[in-house]
């Protein structure tokens, strides 16, 4: 009685007629005979049966073949045929390692996971993370379909109870996470009733990444900036539209912008693409000065680069007009990537009123005209809030490193993004560079993480590729 949440409020027996009912009917409970339950079993067991060959094909002809070995020809034979499958196994590993990782080692993986940390604590955790249906005194589980293993993670197909969402799925990844001893979980929609869970055995972007090698051939819509939680080459597309970061203090997005620069430097040295740097603090772009086309460090200088890239841009689209409708780099029309660090100085913290009006009218010019003829943003901020920077929903792409609040993810990615599993608010301090990108036309966000360029690679980077034909804007004027 005291743990009854209702306790104190008047208490109506069941049988007790209502004035509104005078009748109340209640299910009937029959008991099931013990003949029935014990067919059940005996269905079930023949149904694994038969469908053990379906399921697990080498290991039940390995066993037959073993047990027909031993009971023809004795246990000397299968000893000795077991030697040489054994022998066959390791020669198997050794010539084609990746072969056999793939089609034995991951598949006896996702039998054992299968069993062990899934089928095992199913019931369990769907019941506790409020997954469990219940319909006429009856419970209702969404079912393991099968489970897959990849070198990084497990995928679990899941069938959904008929009248779910998997909605439902997305709003318990943190449940379920913790349920399954992952660090995180993933939902990846199928079709109808069907969805993918994706469990991480381990964090493949914990270790922080050096710079990575300059590429010999450039390719502006997949830059090489760094690792994908996956173990693949993040690539950024940066022509053909903008890209916005989104930190704190110290979450990485210097790695970021110089990963970009970086994977850029063959087409700064031939001329088929510039940067426009614009450097309030002075402080993270300096170090590369040498390389850029155009270099602002005061808010006067950095109003007027902008003003001057929305011209340039003007300028070129007229001449396409009627002509052509993409862009191709070259040298006469070289891609042009204006990258703006700490760009809320320029839309919120100045106090002149006139520059942030004229700032923030030219970046949304470059942001909402200027993907087709070859200028491209890439944004850094620290608060996403609307009013520090109102033009969030111009950028296509966006980065969110480690951000203080839930909510600031919702403003970056999206407000589905922390149902996918994008919880860049808990993100841990020591593994900067890690983030959540969404790409335009892409609902599920990609954990990645940029790799580290030093400043010793930075003045590598300006020593073999600058100094160059500068036409640079800064405080004191034209240099």
């Amino acid at each position: 009685m005291l743990r009854d949440r209702n306790a104190g409020a008047t208490q109506v027996q069941p049988t007790t007629p209502v004035p509104a009912q005078s009748i109340r009917f209640r299910t009937p409970v029959v008991e099931t005979p013990g003949i029935l339950i014990l067919i059940r079993w005996i269905y079930r067991l023949l149904r694994l049966v038969a469908l053990l060959p379906f399921r697990f094909p080498i290991a039940v002809a390995s066993a037959t073949l073993a047990v027909l070995v031993a009971s023809h020809l004795g246990w000397v034979p299968l000893a000795i045929l077991a030697t040489l499958a054994g022998a066959g196994l390791i020669g198997w590993r050794w010539r084609w390692p990746h072969t056999f990782r793939s089609l034995v080692v991951l598949r006896v993986l996702a039998a054992w996971r299968w069993f062990w940390n899934y089928r095992r604590h199913w019931q369990p955790v769907l019941v506790v993370a409020g997954l469990a249906e219940s319909y006429q005194e009856r419970q209702y589980l969404p079912q393991i379909r099968k489970v897959t293993c990849t070198e990084w993670a497990d995928r679990v197909r899941v069938k959904l109870v008929a009248g779910t969402a998997p909605a439902d799925f997305e709003q318990r990844v943190v449940e379920l996470a913790h349920g399954f001893a992952a660090p995180s979980c993933r939902v990846t929609v199928l079709g109808p009733r069907e969805v993918v869970l994706e469990f991480p055995r381990r964090d493949t972007l914990a270790d922080p990444l050096d710079a990575l090698p300059v590429p010999e051939e450039v390719d502006l819509t997949a830059l090489p900036m760094g690792l994908r939680e996956d173990g693949q080459t993040w690539r950024m597309r940066l022509h053909g539209t903008h890209v916005l970061t989104v930190g704190v203090t110290g979450a990485g997005k210097g790695s970021v912008i110089w990963s970009a620069i970086r994977a850029m430097l063959p087409a700064l040295a031939d001329g088929t693409a510039q940067v426009w740097a614009i450097d309030p603090k002075r402080m993270e772009l300096s170090y590369g000065r040498s390389l850029f086309a155009r270099y602002a460090d005061t808010a006067e200088a950095a109003v007027a680069l902008l003003e001057t890239a929305v011209a340039e841009m003007q300028e070129r689209a007229a001449r396409y007009a009627g002509k052509q409708r993409t862009h191709t780099p070259t040298t006469d029309d070289p891609f042009v990537a204006v990258v703006l660090d700490e760009v809320a100085f320029l839309t919120a913290y100045h106090p002149d009123r006139d520059i942030r009006r004229r700032a923030e009218n030219a970046i949304a010019t470059l942001t909402s005209q200027g993907r087709s003829v070859g200028f491209a943003v890439l944004a850094a901020l620290q608060d996403p809030r609307k009013e520090v920077m109102n033009l969030r929903n111009l950028f296509p792409d966006k980065v969110a490193l480690r951000l203080d609040e839930a909510s600031q993810v919702d403003m970056v990615l999206g407000e589905d993004a922390r149902d996918r599993g994008a919880n860049a608010h808990l993100i841990a301090p020591e593994v900067p560079g890690v983030a959540f990108v969404r790409l335009e036309g892409s609902p599920v966000p990609v954990r990645v993480r940029a790799a580290y360029v030093a400043d010793t690679d930075i003045e590598a980077m300006a020593d073999e590729y600058g100094p160059r034909r500068l036409c640079s804007v800064s405080g004191e004027g034209v240099a």
